[in-house]
């Protein structure tokens, strides 16, 4: 255990991550799966990116916001997963105090910032289907750096609290963490202290800033079906459905795999405890990896773009 003698008492100065609890002989195999989603999330979200950048059809906000949406993909994973493959590759269990509340910080930001850019891709898809005269006078270049601005800004503020609280615990006893990242429960559970504080302070900003998220996303789409029912035209309806059916995909997607994982967790010893930490580090890779596969299939302009960059690739080579 890495401790440091203080004036204070012994502090712990890192943790050990011993991820799955009960699977320590075979979590590596876990490996198997993990690794080729990574490579897959970061190849496909390079490959949108790098498409949105070259095809000037895609110079467009409801592309850039897909652009942001995939760069909050990549930082996510590459926080996460690379970690967990070092502890089942290499056995490399060890974390910074430093390096684990940084770990906790970006999770708890980057994520409800995940959620608040599908909001306002709800809101651009409302727009688009709903005031469609209007779409090109409201949704402009200055409205998706107003959107960013928001996103980062809300994000940030809301959630710093929960590192720095978990941060402020005294760690004089165990450094273990039955998990395989420093989610904050999980981190603050090793402490001397009384984390009440913690835990409610990390159940209202979830709800408050993903829940809220979720009920104007499920407003905005009531008021999309209600525009689409009215159409009149066949073909209206189905265009209109069209443009906002790979949105809808990977919000309901996002939203019920962490549904699933809070549910599981709150479960308690009604559940393996490996349930809810395999879901947690699933949430961090599978939605990275399937949001650029669904556009890139769904999105007809996404896909001839991709096309088009392979193309221009195969005749470099």
């Amino acid at each position: 255990m890495a401790l440091s003698s203080k004036n204070t008492g012994t502090q712990v100065i890192e943790f050990l991550m011993i991820c799955f609890p009960g699977m320590q002989d075979t979590q590596h195999w876990l490996s198997i799966l993990l690794a080729p989603l990574l490579v897959l999330a970061l190849g496909a979200n390079f490959v949108l990116l790098m498409t949105i950048w070259q095809e000037a059809s895609l110079h467009e906000p409801m592309y850039y916001l897909l652009a942001i949406l995939s760069v909050l993909n990549v930082i996510l994973c590459l926080t996460i997963i690379p970690k967990i493959l070092l502890i089942f590759w290499f056995n490399m269990k060890t974390i910074s105090f430093s390096g684990c509340f940084l770990q906790m910080f970006i999770m708890n930001t980057f994520l409800p910032m995940e959620s608040s850019t599908f909001l306002v891709m709800a809101y651009d898809r409302y727009v688009a289907i709903c005031h469609p005269l209007c779409y090109s006078s409201i949704i402009t270049e200055q409205f998706v750096i107003n959107a960013a601005i928001f996103i980062i800004f809300c994000n940030l503020v809301g959630p710093l609290p929960t590192p720095v609280l978990a941060a402020r615990l005294n760690y004089c006893a165990s450094n273990v963490v039955e998990n395989c990242i420093c989610a904050n429960i999980s981190v603050a559970k090793v402490s001397c202290g009384d984390i009440h504080l913690n835990k409610l302070y990390q159940f209202m900003s979830v709800w408050c800033l993903l829940g809220s998220d979720r009920v104007l996303i499920l407003l905005s789409y009531c008021f999309i079906l209600r525009a689409v029912s009215s159409l009149q035209l066949g073909g209206a309806t189905t265009k209109a459905l069209s443009t906002c059916g790979s949105h809808l995909i990977l919000i309901l997607f996002f939203y019920t795999l962490l549904l699933v994982f809070i549910f599981t967790n709150k479960a308690g010893k009604k559940i393996p405890s490996e349930v809810p930490i395999l879901l947690n580090v699933l949430h961090h890779l599978i939605p990275p990896a399937l949001n650029p596969i669904v556009y890139g299939v769904c999105t007809q302009e996404i896909k001839q773009g991709i096309i088009k960059l392979f193309k221009s690739w195969a005749w470099e080579i």
